[in-house]
């Protein structure tokens, strides 16, 4: 059984907790701190995202399309819905030719309440833009019409594209092709599974890649960092930890989270790479844990983990406001 990571107390009761997993590998794909079980499968989700746009740009199709850094992250991003992040992936369909009819994400409400809100007022519903991986989404259809491949088919785990995906996956898991298990994510794409060793592995990989890794699969992930430290909004939005991270950290920590409580980081700088998964799919834990953890590590300074804090931990309240309780990440000895 996997270990205790966050507890919810009310009062002096400790009413509810999440158990779960967490791997962290050196430059070396050395575990270096660990708690429960490594070699336990899962989904990365959208933290495969960083990945799955890696064929974009070894195809051509990136730079064909001129498309931005700005455009790549939020291709890379689970965003909010934010208008910014709809005008964003507006701006990479009409680089290619496309409406947003084509997409296959399906239609999901905006993230942030105030957005919301709009929509309601203009008597208006929430689009497949709004969608978080709208941008995923649009992103695959660049390489479709690049490859001059029928755009209908790109969420097929039969196509080119996420056969393509598939063996870069492969490569930056350093995971065997043939034993991905292939599931349907929450947006309709393939996802696969695997250890959440290998998910720590592949952030690694992005940032210090193993010599097993092909040339040009590294000189995109190069690029790839490049866009979500410069444009972290794209990569989340208000209010969301991977944004907030990435920005407080100057881009040196990239974190992408992925649903069912799954959290990947890499650190930049000396090429660690992290996986954390909360065994009972709870949204939010996984942030706790992050900055417990990168605190542990002192990879982040006092002022940073001070701007972050409220993601770490916090009070509980009712409806009425009133604080009934905290949400407590333990700590590692």
């Amino acid at each position: 059984m996997n270990p205790i990571l966050v507890e919810l107390h009310r009062g002096e009761v400790n009413e509810s907790f999440h158990r779960g997993v967490i791997c962290v590998v050196d430059k070396n794909n050395k575990v270096i701190f660990s708690r429960g079980d490594i070699q336990q499968v899962c989904y990365p989700r959208s933290a495969m995202k960083l990945f799955q746009h890696i064929p974009l740009i070894t195809s051509g199709a990136f730079e064909h399309f001129n498309f931005t850094l700005k455009e790549l992250a939020v291709m890379c991003g689970s965003h909010n819905g934010e208008q910014m992040h709809m005008d964003t992936v507006n701006d990479i369909l009409q680089k290619i030719g496309l409406t947003d009819s084509y997409l296959k994400c399906g239609a999901q409400s905006p993230t942030l309440k105030v957005d919301l809100h709009k929509l309601i007022k203009s008597d208006l519903k929430p689009t497949q833009l709004h969608n978080n991986c709208s941008g995923k989404h649009a992103g695959f259809l660049a390489y479709c019409i690049y490859n001059k491949l029928d755009p209908n088919e790109y969420i097929s785990p039969n196509s080119e594209l996420q056969i393509e995906i598939k063996k870069v996956v492969s490569a930056f898991y350093e995971f065997p092709e043939n034993e991905l298990k292939c599931g349907m994510d929450g947006c309709s794409a393939p996802t696969f599974a695997m250890p959440v060793y290998n998910q720590a592995v592949a952030f690694k990989n992005l940032a210090n890649p193993s010599n097993s890794i092909p040339d040009k699969y590294k000189e995109a992930a190069s690029i790839i960092i490049k866009a979500c430290s410069e444009f972290p909004e794209m990569l989340a939005g208000s209010k969301r930890y991977c944004t907030d991270l990435i920005k407080n950290t100057k881009g040196r920590i990239i974190g992408k989270t992925g649903a069912d409580g799954v959290y990947c980081l890499v650190d930049t700088q000396t090429g660690m790479g992290i996986s954390i998964k909360i065994d009972d799919g709870k949204m939010g834990p996984q942030y706790q844990v992050a900055q417990e953890l990168l605190d542990h590590l002192n990879v982040i300074s006092q002022e940073i983990k001070d701007s972050l804090d409220s993601y770490h931990e916090f009070e509980l309240t009712n409806f009425s406001g009133n604080v009934i309780g905290s949400s407590i990440v333990k700590k590692f000895e």
